[in-house]
């Protein structure tokens, strides 16, 4: 139980004295005899001894009207609806009467009344002396002296749809009365001056409980609001009970008097009398004597303090109204208490450094989250300045959000409160607030305490709870040792270069790292090879030899379990690019060399690099083995490789390779494979392999006739007896006419022991062909001129004489020819429908019009070429026989001049020359039509 006069008393109410509206330098005055009020909806209502109802605006104007013809003595007005309920006497006895009024509606200017029924339970005369009204409108209790309560249930609006029953009788008179609504439970609080009981009206035959076994006075009963869970309060002298349904709740010991209680605002407000007489006996008296005194004081039962506590005479009631408490005394004034606001309570409790209690004012009164953070905040720095580094740290975590963090941090970092800054931070981070400075400083925090439980839960947090940089934090431990629970860290979440460089530069762990990346997906597998390859190769040769060959073929982490490799059998798996790898060998030749060959087995197409890097290898080995028998076989491996049918064509690298190493077996068969025959010519030449180079000749030079002239050049230059090699060239030169004469004579001059009895022979058999062609162009010159002359004389012919078409048979058909008929001056003649058939065009004999049209392509190629001097000087440095290049172009008009011709004297100008006219007509034979 607790005890009020510990609690703090604080003035959170300013009390005024409410004025005359017409006159405001007086107080209001209150209609006299008031017997009954309250308040709701907008006014205040009261009820006087003369029946008159009384509404109270808040301009403090009031309108009366008269209910009764007596008296009014009980008053509820509803907080939900316009409605209000009176109890009253129209006669005089014991006759009370409950009428419901309409405040919307009106009869007569005033309110309208919708019901009036006798209040007398089973026809016995008794008082009334308490009133509660249910929010909805179906139920209405009321309580009687004698000590029944009479419970009306329907629409308490109309009689018709509404009936009474007696809930409750007994002896004790009623104090109290009180509806509870929780879902669809409904509830309603008895009080009377010996017993606490509770009916539940939602269930049928309204079972009851009894909660307690005394009671209270009149008007000490009251309903806290629905955030209190709408528990009854019943003031007794000694205590305040509060109860439930079901059971009695907390008990306060607020001793004295009660002579009235009210909820408001989540604040207990309890009217006390000074004197400690007894008040259950004196059930009906509500009056104090003149001169005592009576206290009002407002509790807040939540934060255990006093929020107001004033003396005042005689007080009638106390109203809640327009967010204001409004108490009425007998001597007709009314004041007014009007609550502070929440910032003027909190100030004078941060005046009194009461944080505690402003902390759970501020959420009572729903305060926003900065406001709450400012009061952490302003805690917090009262505890530091105290000393009390422990509790302020506790605060300043509630200002996370809101508080910049580095206010806090350079506070503790000052005092070197390590500890109280590592809570700080671990709150910091729970609520993903860090920064990558804020994960420093945390795990700083955590390796100077040397906490190394703290920090392993810290880093062992489950993916979905991380709240911090796990990058930052890896950097962290690394730098300061922790290797172990930066290893792992990294490898929980993933950072693959992290964990690796780790591994391979702190630990030294090459084994681990390799199995690491062996347990990677493919891409990152990939990429951590080339970064770190080097290091391993040099390391741990063989097993990073045997996972760069797994990952060139066909990828598959080693973490897959035997089920997963068996489903992803039939795919096909990743492989990288081998050629990527080849510099991670650099010093290790052995492992290149079969990480090479494997590639080569395993893979048909490899990278050219492969075969180049390979090829390099066992020219190497070639060239540094000096066992005869191993260096064939050498020699055969470095043959084969470059035979491989799927050795790239581009053969450059393997050439300078083989040149560099002096494997002549490998450059030849290079130059052949590139057609490069005069290099080897000349690489047999720089060797003076005589042989050699005459089977070069012999060999390639169909594909290239400049061999044998080269040839000749070569021993024509060298002072060694060489006659055998040279009559073997001129032979061939000789035989296939690929040089002239004098050129080769001029080429042997340059040789002192080439004798003539060298080309003796040559030169014999060069003469007699040329005296053979002499004859032969002879006997054709004279062909030529036979056939001029025949031709001229035609064309005289033709000039001077008429041409008779003696022809009987078409030169198409063969048949006799019949007119109409087709004659050409080429003696062809033709049928008129034949002729039509088949001639191309109607100036041109069909007969003759092949070899006229080859005649006519003749001529125009020989016009096209006329011009063409670069071709005619690449043909006469290339031909064997540039005298017949020169005579052809000859021929063709190239050298020809243009040259004016007239007639010469004598008039034989006709027979001297043709016009190109004339000519021209020669070859189509131009047709006559008879």
């Amino acid at each position: 139980m607790a005890a009020f006069l510990q609690w703090r008393r604080f003035v959170f109410f300013d009390k005024e004295t409410v004025k005359d509206p017409g006159d405001a330098g007086k107080g209001f005055t209150l209609p006299a005899g008031i017997s009954a009020c309250d308040s709701g909806r907008g006014h205040i209502v009261l009820g006087d001894m003369e029946g008159q109802i009384w509404f109270l605006t808040r301009s403090m104007q009031p309108t009366p009207f008269q209910a009764y013809k007596l008296r009014v003595t009980h008053l509820f007005q509803l907080k939900q609806h316009s409605i209000l309920v009176s109890v009253g006497q129209d006669e005089q006895g014991i006759n009370p009467l409950v009428k419901v009024w309409n405040l919307d509606k009106r009869d007569s200017g005033n309110p309208l009344c919708t019901r009036i029924f006798s209040a007398i339970p089973g026809n016995k005369p008794t008082e009334v002396s308490c009133l509660s009204v249910h929010e909805n409108l179906n139920f209405m209790a009321i309580g009687f002296t004698d000590g029944s309560v009479v419970l009306t249930k329907g629409d308490i609006t109309r009689d018709r749809h509404s009936k009474t029953l007696t809930l409750h009788e007994g002896t004790c008179p009623i104090t109290g009365l009180a509806f509870r609504q929780s879902g669809k439970i409904t509830n309603l609080f008895i009080a009377t001056l010996e017993k606490v009981l509770c009916y539940t009206l939602s269930l049928k035959e309204y079972p009851r409980v009894e909660l307690d076994t005394h009671g209270c006075a009149l008007r000490c009963t009251a309903l806290t609001d629905p955030s209190q869970d709408s528990q009854f309060i019943v003031a007794g002298d000694e205590c305040v009970y509060l109860y439930q349904p079901d059971e009695r709740g907390p008990c306060f010991g607020f001793e004295g008097q009660k002579l009235l209680v009210h909820w408001y605002r989540g604040y207990l407000l309890l009217l006390t009398r000074d004197c400690k007489t007894p008040n259950k006996s004196e059930f009906g008296s509500r009056e104090a004597s003149p001169s005592e005194k009576q206290l009002l004081t407002v509790y807040d039962l939540d934060n255990k303090f006093i929020a107001y506590s004033a003396a005042f005479d005689d007080v009638i009631d106390v109203l809640a109204e327009w967010g204001s408490l409004y108490i009425l005394t007998r001597d007709r004034r009314l004041c007014v208490l009007q609550e502070k606001d929440t910032q003027t309570k909190l100030e004078m409790l941060f005046k009194k450094n009461l944080f505690v209690m402003a902390i759970n004012l501020a959420k009572n009164q729903h305060l926003d989250s900065d406001g709450l953070s400012e009061i952490f905040r302003q805690y917090g720095d009262h505890l530091y300045v105290k000393g009390d580094h422990d509790g302020a740290i506790q605060q300043y975590i509630r200002t996370i959000g809101k508080l910049e963090p580095s206010y806090v941090i350079r506070k503790f970092l000052d005092a070197q409160r390590i500890h109280n800054l590592t809570a700080y931070l671990q709150a910091l981070h729970r609520q993903s607030l860090a920064n990558a400075d804020h994960t420093t400083l945390l795990l700083n925090c955590y390796t100077k305490l040397k906490d190394s439980s703290k920090l392993e839960e810290f880093i062992m947090t489950s993916e979905s709870e991380v709240h911090f940089d796990v990058e930052i934090a890896i950097k962290v431990l690394r730098q300061a040792g922790y290797y172990s629970h930066a290893v792992f860290l990294a490898e929980k979440h993933t950072h693959h270069e992290w964990y690796l460089k780790i591994q391979l530069e702190d630990l030294k762990n090459y084994q681990e790292a390799l199995r690491y990346i062996g347990r990677l997906p493919f891409e990152q597998a990939e990429s951590n090879m080339k970064r770190y390859g080097k290091t391993l190769m040099h390391h741990v040769p063989e097993e990073t030899t045997r996972l760069l060959k797994g990952l060139c073929t066909d990828y598959r982490p080693s973490r897959e379990t035997p089920a997963d490799r068996e489903s992803l059998g039939h795919t096909l798996g990743n492989k990288a690019n081998s050629e990527e790898f080849i510099a991670i060998f650099v010093n290790n030749p052995r492992e290149l060399r079969a990480f090479l060959e494997h590639m080569m087995d395993v893979e048909a197409q490899s990278p050219q690099g492969v075969y180049d890097t390979l090829l390099e290898l066992r020219l190497q080995d070639w060239a540094h083995e000096q066992d005869t028998q191993e260096k064939n076989s050498l020699q055969e491996a470095v043959l084969s490789l470059l035979k491989s049918e799927n050795y790239s064509t581009v053969f450059d690298k393997a050439l300078v390779l083989c040149q560099m190493h002096n494997f002549k077996e490998g450059v030849l068969y290079l130059y052949e494979q590139g057609q490069l025959y005069q290099q080897i010519m000349h690489y047999h030449m720089q060797n003076e392999e005589y042989g050699k180079v005459v089977e070069a000749c012999q060999r390639y030079g169909e594909k290239e006739a400049c061999l044998w002239e080269q040839a000749l050049g070569y021993f024509a230059r060298k002072e060694e007896d060489c006659k055998e090699y040279i009559t073997a060239v001129l032979q061939h030169i000789d035989r296939n006419n690929l040089m002239p004469p004098l050129l080769v004579v001029q080429t042997l001059a340059h040789n002192s022991t080439a004798t003539l009895s060298v080309i003796k022979d040559y030169l014999i058999n060069k003469l007699q062909q040329e005296s053979e062609q002499i004859s032969e162009d002879e006997r054709k010159i004279r062909e030529y001129r036979v056939e001029t002359t025949q031709l001229r004389q035609e064309i005289e012919e033709l000039r001077s004489s008429a041409k008779i078409f003696q022809k009987t048979k078409c030169s198409m058909c063969n048949s006799p020819l019949e007119l109409p008929s087709v004659h050409f001056l080429c003696s062809h003649s033709f049928h008129q429908h034949c002729f039509e058939s088949y001639a191309e065009s109607e100036a041109e004999c069909p007969t003759c019009a092949p070899d006229n049209r080859k005649v006519m392509d003749m001529l125009r190629a020989q016009d096209q070429k006329r011009d063409l001097h670069e071709h005619f000087h690449r043909q006469l440095k290339c031909s064997n026989d540039g005298f017949s290049v020169v005579a052809d172009y000859f021929g063709r008009g190239v050298f020809n001049k243009l040259t004016l011709i007239t007639d010469p004297p004598g008039g034989k100008a006709g027979a001297a020359s043709l016009d190109s006219d004339l000519q021209r007509d020669l070859l189509i034979h131009t047709k006559r039509t008879v």
